[in-house]
């Protein structure tokens, strides 16, 4: 199987040099085509007083900016847009971009945003229900002629019209690691994405994953499995480590040497994912820029 790679965007410029978001980004997005076929953006307001761009406008910007790439959120919080509107926006993205969005989408989790921007945040079984609903309502204005009516058990259309319908019609990802959360990928989506975890917690939600194929009468095989988390390479596990002052580990992570690298990717290879949306730490340093390319990535194999 071919393994793809995609590189997810930094969440917002470093203080106090608000240019240098994009000025890197123009520098290394040149030189990653041909072994990223994507872009990603995470969907989030604040990292306490990080700089942090909205999710949704990085993502129209970077489909104008870099149109060598496939782009997509990794992933939308359900709550923080109607979900009409969404399919609307991912409808119109999908047409100007021609092809090239992948729509993909969670429950959210992060609290303190939801209270300080003024969402609800129910409790996590509801937001689930609500992520149901939404995945319902892309479904149908995506593929459903003429408008569309819906009532749902938190959200409703009437004779809402979607037009120009998306073509192709977006991938859709749910990711998660909650069993009901599970549910839902295994009923909606194309794609399933796992954020943050080492292969042994891989290999055992997906096992969830199966079961809950088998329960709906799905081909396990026709959902794609993803990976979501960080890529911190450097001459030894220790500098590795220190690349993001020591937060991201193997528990969560692929860290290590570029041979460590490779071998943590395998393992997730021999599970089954053959897409992994990475954010590289230091990726502006041209060694590990080049031991990314160089001695990673293309040891990487199906």
């Amino acid at each position: 199987m071919t393994i793809d790679f995609g590189l997810v965007l930094p969440a917002g410029p470093r203080k106090h040099q608000i240019d240098n978001w994009l000025d890197e980004l123009d520098a290394v997005l040149p030189e990653l085509q041909g072994q990223f076929k994507s872009l990603w953006m995470t969907d989030h307001f604040f990292w306490a007083d990080d700089p942090t761009y909205e999710a949704w406008t990085v993502l129209a910007f970077a489909a104008a900016r870099w149109p060598q790439f496939d782009l997509g959120p990794i992933v939308l919080g359900q709550s923080y847009r109607n979900p009409a509107l969404l399919a609307k926006m991912g409808a119109t993205l999908q047409s100007l971009c021609q092809g090239r969005f992948i729509m993909a989408i969670g429950a959210g989790w992060k609290e303190d945003e939801y209270h300080a921007y003024d969402y609800p945040y129910p409790r996590a079984g509801i937001r689930v229900e609500q992520l149901e609903d939404t995945l319902e309502i892309l479904k149908r204005m995506w593929h459903e002629s003429g408008p569309v009516t819906y009532q749902g058990k938190h959200y409703r259309l009437t004779h809402a019209y979607c037009e120009p319908k998306p073509n192709p019609i977006p991938p859709v990802i749910v990711g998660g690691g909650g069993n009901k959360t599970m549910l839902l990928a295994a009923r909606y989506a194309d794609w399933w994405n796992l954020p943050d975890a080492n292969s042994e917690v891989y290999e055992e939600r997906t096992a969830v994953l199966k079961n809950h194929c088998a329960a709906i009468g799905r081909d396990p095989d026709s959902l794609r499995l993803t990976w979501f988390g960080r890529l911190a390479v450097s001459h030894s596990e220790a500098e590795a480590e220190a690349l993001s002052d020591g937060k991201w580990t193997k528990e969560r992570a692929i860290v290590g040497t570029p041979p460590q690298a490779v071998e943590q990717l395998q393992q997730f290879i021999n599970l089954g994912v053959d897409y992994f949306m990475v954010e590289v730490l230091g990726l502006s340093n041209p060694e590990i820029k080049h031991m990314v390319l160089e001695e990673v990535l293309p040891r990487v194999s199906g």
